[in-house]
């Protein structure tokens, strides 16, 4: 009896041995599980943040201009391409040839294609709008220009303080005339940044009584070409010195223009005043024998570049200003070295306030960037 008690204790001791292993074995199997599970979450969640920090990667985007002409233009351009490189993205330019019903044929377009962003280079409000509100309504954002688009709810409207472009270059010019003297005016309506430079002409008229236009003209089609043609019939009308003191022109397409047939013409006497600066431009000004002695501007690359940050501020769903304005400055050959050329990407050694601009940066653009970089190695 004593006997069978005790196989019976060790039989029942053998079996939650046995249990007890069992369990143990379980857990270490389900403890092993969470273990080569954790490192698989691990990688889930770094490639969930790597793909959240480069959702802006790879977008599309319309470069859409009403002028492509010009220095300008093309050093506006390149700011563009290069900020939306350094982003990871791709441009497409699209021309219309100072032809606004091409521009609005080439916006619709875009927004067919369905670009993730759209871009506007000097377009007008009553020829846009209507594209423009079909592009929001796609869930395509759009950072516009010069194109005075500020009616229109959701656009962010990127201008020059073009009021201030012509006061700066005006009021030198009436400083070194003496607040007196006959001018020609070289301008064009039917843009909003020229509509806007025009106020402060008249403004100024109204404020030199001494000062008096003798001429005025403009043609945007071919801007450069025309106005040396038209000034040097103006020339011949006025051939004494003395006759014209100074060419006042509200783009620098103008002013080339204006500087060229006052040279050819031999009247050194003739100052000229533009707005915007290109390295071309520069050149000119830095030239002694140039008549075009100043411009106001604000650098078209940094232009371009200020531009893509805010539409990829849209693309990321930040809220974004409605109105972005640049200010200008003011360059006068005086303030320029002697004894050598220089471009652009070197007046911010001579002249204050010139060149590239951290407006529109943010904390992700700037993750958004490295982020590239890194990529590329």
């Amino acid at each position: 009896m004593k006997k069978s008690l005790y196989l019976t204790f060790a039989l029942l001791l053998g079996v939650v041995l046995v249990l007890a292993g069992c369990g143990n074995k379980d857990n270490n199997n389900a403890a092993s599980s969470e273990s080569a599970a954790a490192p698989s979450s691990a990688a889930a969640s770094s490639a969930a943040a790597e793909t959240a920090a480069n959702s802006l990667t790879g977008k599309k985007i319309a470069l859409i201009m009403r002028l492509n002409t010009g220095t300008f233009s093309a050093q506006y351009v390149d700011g563009v391409k290069k900020q939306i490189a350094k982003y990871g993205g791709e441009v497409t330019v699209l021309g219309s040839d100072n032809d606004l019903s091409k521009m609005t044929a080439n916006l619709d377009s875009a927004v067919n294609q369905k670009f993730d962003g759209i871009l506007l280079d000097h377009g007008d409000p009553a020829a846009l709008t209507a594209g423009v509100q079909k592009a929001l309504a796609a869930g395509i954002p759009v950072v516009a220009f010069d194109s005075a688009l500020n009616g229109v709810e959701g656009v962010t409207n990127l201008a020059q303080n073009d009021q201030k472009l012509a006061e700066l270059t005006l009021e030198k010019l009436a400083e070194e005339a003496g607040g007196k003297g006959n001018i020609v005016k070289v301008w064009v309506a039917g843009f909003p940044p020229m509509e806007s430079r025009q106020i402060s002409y008249k403004a100024f008229m109204d404020k030199y009584p001494d000062i008096k236009e003798i001429a005025a003209f403009g043609n945007a089609s071919n801007p450069q070409l025309d106005t040396q043609s038209q000034l040097e019939a103006v020339l011949k009308k006025n051939p004494n010195k003395g006759d014209i003191t100074a060419v006042w022109a509200a783009w620098d397409e103008f002013a080339k223009g204006a500087a060229n047939a006052i040279k050819q013409a031999g009247r050194d006497e003739i100052k000229v005043y533009g707005i915007d600066l290109s390295d071309e431009d520069l050149k000119m000004i830095q030239d002694p024998t140039s008549p075009w002695v100043a411009s106001a501007a604000v650098d078209p690359a940094s232009i371009g570049q200020v531009q893509v940050r805010y539409l990829y501020q849209k693309l990321n769903g930040d809220a974004t200003d409605a109105v972005v304005e640049l200010e200008p400055v003011f360059v006068h050959r005086d303030m320029l070295p002697t004894d050598k050329v220089i471009t652009t990407a070197e007046l911010s050694q001579y002249v204050e306030g010139w060149g590239s601009s951290d407006l529109g940066n943010t904390d992700a653009l700037k993750q958004l960037e490295a982020d590239v970089v890194a990529s590329a190695k």
